[in-house]
């Protein structure tokens, strides 16, 4: 396995490091209006350089540079060691923006596309519903074509942030008397229209970062249709590959999370001492660090092959389940860590740090993400079926188990 770039990209390197320090100058302290003026300004300088939504076409608002991974993991790594702003965040950005270059008509790109790069559309997903989450072929949101609308009736849940959006994507059932996989149609809705309630919900870390939402004849225009009536589910693929690849799984967030933990260990007492002193919390440490270790180097292979334009199988397949797994070890050494401290009150509202309700946090959202962008036994299943090529499980055909 390669791990250097070599004489071309190093230079390359260089050329972002300077763009960085001509045009990037930390914002901390600045009012919050100023603040969001200076970083999108500081974007639209970066996208002139070619160095943000490469992917894009300059008439939707990107750079249009060529492919390559290369070039691409350098900006990565050079934006983030300056926590210099990159693409806005957000499933608009991540999910829609890909799928809608995939699979959107010429007027849904030229409309949605260069205000969600802007961040002034926001977008929330409407997949799981409260009898549908995993199995997303099973939703129930209906859709009925009455004229040049579509009227929908329906309830999402887990909707991230839908109360701040000002539109979702949606998967509705528009052919009922179809197969459920061959009934569903990818639309795109208007939040802010009478017939829309956002129902925040009360997580039991305190925020409200989920929603649900119902539906009580919306509507929405017949051509925010993205690809064919009754074929939302081959556009669900595509989005939710573009989920899985943007937030889910991903190494280096593995080894921030791990970082942190081990800082943890160094200041927290334990047994007359520091906990990273102990051999039992060293032990833990050091079993989990091979986990992330080797979480790491996968992904370089993933990334070599990428380069190469080789596709790395089945263990790119693998990249949301292990992460999990570490998210949810890393949840356990910090609650053992941490001990009675974890029942201490958050601080004071609008003050930030590493305290106890950051853990947590982290330790509630461990189990979580278990079940977002697909539970772990979904994602078990598809390596061992599509992956390793083993038989379905009998129960799953209708036999004994």
């Amino acid at each position: 396995m390669e791990l250097v770039y070599g004489a071309e990209y190093e230079s390359f390197r260089r050329e972002v490091r300077a763009f960085l320090e001509q045009a990037w100058q930390p914002f901390a302290g600045l009012p919050r209006q100023e603040r969001r003026a200076a970083e999108a300004a500081f974007r639209q300088e970066a996208i002139r350089q070619g160095y943000l939504y490469r992917a894009i076409p300059t008439v939707f608002g990107g750079s249009e540079q060529a492919p390559d991974v290369m070039r691409g993991q350098i900006i990565r790594e050079e934006f983030s060691r300056l926590r210099a702003p990159m693409e806005v965040p957000g499933v608009g950005v991540g999910m829609l923006v890909p799928t809608l270059l995939e699979c959107g008509t010429p007027w849904q790109k030229e409309h949605f596309i260069p205000k969600t790069l802007t961040g002034e559309y926001l977008w929330a997903q409407g997949y799981s519903e409260p009898n549908a989450g995993s199995d997303l072929a099973s939703v129930r949101t209906k859709g009925v074509l009455q004229g040049d609308e579509w009227i929908i009736n329906g309830q999402k849940v887990w909707s991230t942030l839908a109360q701040h959006a000002r539109f979702m994507f949606a998967m509705v059932r528009t052919e009922p008397e179809a197969p459920k996989h061959q009934g569903l149609s990818y639309l795109l809705l208007d939040l802010k229209q009478p017939g829309v309630t956002v129902r925040p919900l009360k997580q039991v870390t305190g925020g409200q970062e989920f929603c649900e939402v119902f539906f009580d004849n919306a509507r929405t225009p017949a051509d925010w249709i993205v690809g064919e009536r009754g074929k939302g589910w081959q556009v669900s693929k595509t989005t939710l590959v573009h989920e899985r690849n943007s937030f889910i799984g991903n190494a280096t967030t593995s080894q921030a999370l791990f970082d942190k933990l081990v800082d943890l260990a160094r200041s927290t007492s334990l047994n007359g001492g520091l906990a990273i002193d102990d051999p039992i919390i060293r032990k833990r440490l050091l079993v989990l660090e091979g986990y992330v270790a080797s979480h790491v180097y996968s992904s370089y292979r993933q990334f070599s092959m990428a380069a190469h334009g080789q596709s790395p199988g089945i263990v790119a397949s693998m990249n949301k389940l292990v992460s999990t797994q570490i998210g949810h070890e890393v949840a356990k050494l910090a609650r053992d860590l941490m001990g009675d401290d974890l029942l201490l009150a958050p601080p004071p509202e609008g003050t930030r740090g590493a305290g106890p309700e950051k853990w947590n946090n982290q330790f509630f959202g461990s189990l979580g993400i278990a079940i977002a962008g697909g539970a772990s036994n979904i994602q078990r299943n598809i390596i061992a079926e599509r992956g390793l090529g083993l038989p379905r499980d009998a129960s799953q055909e209708g036999g004994n188990p």
